[in-house]
């Protein structure tokens, strides 16, 4: 019976441990012109959206899904400095202490990315 409850024990650590895995791309992030931007997990897809700033409320990633430890990708990502219509490729890779966003058209031949520091 002890072994029983150990083992249960131990599932449920790591079961608790893969969910916090899954959400740890959220939070808040500071891009490299300063807006602040707010990551999130929903439906166990990524949001991007920046929260102040001259473009506060633009989403930059819309529903992205997961493909990898800490990797997102998608087709619903866009830029603050191109037109509202335009979508891109997208890939979100996720560390400790930043996210790097890029966005491809054109395949792989036109291709922007960012690097955004982890806030507190």
């Amino acid at each position: 019976m002890r072994v029983h409850r150990l083992a249960f024990a131990a599932a449920f650590v790591i079961g608790g441990v893969a969910v916090a895995h899954a959400d740890e791309a959220a939070g808040t992030y500071k891009r490299p012109n300063g807006d602040p931007v707010r990551v999130s997990v929903n439906g166990g897809k990524l949001y991007c959206q920046i929260t102040g700033g001259k473009q506060a409320g633009f989403e930059m990633c819309h529903g992205m899904a997961k493909t990898g430890a800490n990797t997102w990708q998608g087709s619903g990502m866009k830029h603050p400095s191109m037109p509202g219509f335009m979508t891109f490729n997208g890939t979100v890779t996720v560390t400790p202490a930043s996210l790097t966003i890029k966005g491809c058209a054109v395949g792989q031949s036109m291709c922007d990315s960012e690097t955004w520091a982890r806030q507190k």
